[in-house]
């Protein structure tokens, strides 16, 4: 079976048009990212059928749910899809169970690839299924709704911004199931957010859109690296580094976290002990990344790292500049001010030494 998700739609609203052509990976997380009214959400309702463009064509792993050109619509209820909302919607008059319920019952058994206690353990809501809706938190009432999904045995999983209703530290609550579901379900998930930190973190795969176009799609950790995309502009820009555990110094609570090329690039940052060999994400932000001439090991910056000049651009302040820089095949961001730019004589090919501020560890 062919592992890719096609989506060529072309919809027109009042003054918006959506023109996409997606060739998306049938396994792990597409995100779909940009501003509002960018067609994040357009794009999600195509796939469920809840939207009828003029033109399209919608194919899920093999299986041709939509194509014009033939005549062919699976309507919405007949289309095996999960869809999680910023809102979770429950039943009010229905506990948890209930709700988890609902949907379960109307697969057929021989079609349910998620049961209830699997769900219920994955996105850790045993303890709730007694509840009603009005009794839960945010984050629990959208843990139960992401579960509800699940539970409708989908062979696609569409979220719309399901964090987007929820506060700080409820994200912080919800992220690691939604990593859960990442690492241990094999249902491919179409990601929309405009919340970068957020792609980073969870994504395989990532889209730009803008005002309804496919600006960029491709890998995460490069995409979000490229210069000329407005991802690198703003101040949550930066670079996603995937590496290996390689060992922890216990008296400074310090994670050592290798990263792959042929010299093997070290950085440490503090973090709890993690299992040595483990796969460990991290963002380093552009905005955290400064440059010398020279290894000045006086500083209180833990790592320095020696890198090559890749590229420059202009930032989205006239002040600054963004840097691309070649770290032993892995890409880092330095955005700095043009001043100095100019006093280092940064250019294309320059050997300088980077200075990363700060690990964000993502996974």
């Amino acid at each position: 079976m062919t592992h890719s998700i096609v989506a060529r739609l072309k919809l027109a609203r009042d003054a918006f048009t959506l023109d996409v052509d997606l060739q998306l990976p049938g396994r792990g997380i597409s995100a779909l990212f940009g501003h509002s009214g960018s067609g994040k959400t357009s794009c999600l309702r195509c796939l469920a059928g809840l939207e009828r463009p003029g033109q399209a064509y919608v194919e899920i792993n093999g299986e041709v749910w939509e194509d014009t050109a033939r005549g062919v619509f699976l309507p919405p209820h007949q289309r095996p899809v999960g869809y999680v909302f910023q809102e979770p919607s429950l039943f009010a008059h229905l506990t948890v169970r209930g709700n988890l319920e609902f949907g379960w019952r109307r697969v057929p058994w021989t079609q349910r690839k998620v049961d209830l206690e699997h769900a219920s353990e994955l996105l850790g809501i045993g303890h709730l299924l007694a509840r009603r809706p009005s009794t839960l938190s945010g984050g629990e009432a959208q843990r139960v709704g992401i579960a509800r999904a699940l539970l409708s045995s989908p062979r696609l999983l569409l979220m719309d911004e399901p964090l987007a209703a929820l506060d700080g530290p409820r994200k912080r609550e919800i992220l690691p199931y939604l990593e859960r579901l990442h690492e241990e379900l094999d249902v491919p998930v179409v990601y929309v957010s405009h919340a970068q930190d957020e792609v980073a973190r969870l994504a395989d795969h990532v889209v730009l859109l803008e005002h309804g176009r496919v600006v960029a799609s491709g890998p995460v950790a490069p995409t979000l690296a490229r210069l000329d995309l407005s991802l690198a502009q703003g101040e949550d820009a930066g670079v996603v580094l995937e590496g290996q555990v390689t060992g922890h110094d216990p008296h400074y609570d310090l994670l050592e976290l290798r990263l792959p090329g042929n010299n093997g690039l070290v950085l440490r940052f503090a973090h709890p002990i993690r299992a040595l060999g483990s796969a460990l994400r991290v963002k380093v932000h552009a905005r955290d990344v400064s440059l010398a001439l020279t290894a000045d090991g006086t500083s209180s910056i833990l790592n320095r790292v020696q890198v090559q000049v890749r590229a420059t651009h202009a930032a989205d302040n006239p002040a600054h500049l963004l840097v691309s820089l070649d770290a032993d095949g892995s890409t880092l961001l330095a955005r700095i001010t043009r001043f100095s730019a100019d006093q280092l004589g940064v250019h294309p090919g320059q050997r300088l030494y980077a200075q990363i501020k700060s690990v964000a560890l993502l996974s």
